[in-house]
């Protein structure tokens, strides 16, 4: 009996080493929810196949670990938001969640991603909440916040001289909060805004707002769209006959991923961001090489958002081993980790956000170059954070 009771708790040990072992050999479950129809489909595009190039770089592990990838369309439509999450989170019980473009879908993200304990790395939407009030040790960011790059080209328009001012943009959370950035940075050289012109996502119907912008007469306007709706302002602001007479500015998913489309009405328009596709560095001209032999196309910003949470994600799990259910050495890996990115070094904020330079940049070909540094290392506020 005693002989048995032994053998049977050996044979027990045996299957729990053995349940342990395949747990810690199975791949990790990423669930990409990207926009793949509709206005930010291309980003998407981009945001997946910059994540699975760093993956493909490392061999196809990370942490020694195989990736798994899981996907689903987020419709960019916010009211889908939590049941697109939850097909990942539920059905397909992914280890990882990578997503997405549009803010108010990632706000939803955030909220799931938080009540489920999920790992969430946001490779674009740059929703200031997410690393404000809904801040969390397992919701890291590998883009920007709204607030960063509004910020930055307020004060260069400051800096330029400019009291009068004019906002455009999309009636939701990344337009609104990237016009505050703007507005912060526009006072504190000592100018304003003057008025904030609206209209619905994704309305491109921009006529009658350019009407009241000429009859306005700013000293400069700082826009803000992606995708399709940046394409058709952008000619619609030069077929209005602006562009010669009122600077126009915006972050730089105006010109990003767009300017061949826009063709020669963006050029000369400038935007800021923390990337610009001239950057000389060896760590840029390395990435764009491997990008360009892989997808038969140049990355954007887009592509380069996506690279950087395959970083992140791996500095992570690198830290642990592989061992993913070791999150809180997990999460404090990432946040401690210096990203060698394409667009430059950067560090990640307490609040989860990256602390990074912001480039001012001027469309020219097909290329959106930097001209300048417009501020350096910009860290978020993180305003409401209390983690």
């Amino acid at each position: 009996m005693k002989t048995a009771l032994k053998l049977s708790a050996v044979a027990a040990a045996l299957c729990v080493s053995a349940a342990v072992q395949a747990q810690s050999n199975a791949p990790i479950k990423v669930g990409l929810m990207l926009p793949y129809t509709g206005t930010y489909a291309a980003l998407g595009n981009m945001i997946e196949n910059g994540f699975k190039l760093y993956v493909q770089e490392q061999g196809g592990k990370l942490g020694g670990r195989e990736i798994q990838y899981f996907k689903v369309d987020d419709e960019s439509d916010p009211s889908k938001g939590t049941d697109n999450v939850n097909k990942l989170i539920k059905r397909d019980q992914v280890d990882v969640l990578v997503g997405t473009v549009h803010s108010g879908v990632a706000l939803a993200m955030a909220k799931a991603a938080r009540e489920n304990d999920t790992l969430l790395i946001i490779p674009n939407a740059g929703a200031d909440a997410i690393t404000g009030p809904m801040c969390a040790p397992n919701i890291v960011r590998s883009s920007f916040s709204n607030w960063q790059p509004g910020y930055a080209m307020g004060v260069v328009a400051g800096q330029r001289g400019h009291k009068r001012a004019m906002t455009i943009t999309w009636n939701y959370a990344a337009g609104a909060e990237t016009v505050k950035g703007f507005r912060e940075g526009l006072e504190k050289g000592g100018g304003q805004v003057i008025r904030d012109l609206t209209l619905p996502f994704p309305n491109v119907e921009f006529q009658a707002l350019l009407t009241e912008i000429a009859a306005q007469k700013p000293d400069a306007v700082y826009a803000f769209f992606a995708g399709g709706g940046a394409v058709k302002f952008v000619k619609d602001y030069a077929a209005a006959g602006l562009k010669g007479t009122i600077p126009l500015y915006g972050p730089g998913f105006l010109t990003d991923g767009t300017l061949q489309a826009q063709g020669p009405t963006a050029q000369g328009l400038e935007t800021t961001l923390h990337y610009a596709d001239n950057l000389d560095t060896p760590r840029n001209n390395s990435f764009r090489k491997n990008f360009a032999i892989t997808y038969k196309a140049n990355p954007d910003v887009y592509a380069v958002q996506g690279y950087d949470a395959a970083q992140l994600l791996g500095a992570g799990l690198n830290a642990v081993k592989g061992d993913i259910s070791k999150r809180d050495a997990l999460t404090s890996a990432m946040r401690k980790t210096v990203v060698d990115s394409p667009r430059g070094k950067f560090t990640i904020s307490k609040a989860g956000n990256p602390v990074q330079d912001i480039y001012l940049r001027v469309a020219k070909g097909e290329n959106n170059e930097v001209k300048a540094v417009a501020v350096k290392a910009l860290a978020d506020p993180a305003r409401g954070c209390k983690m």
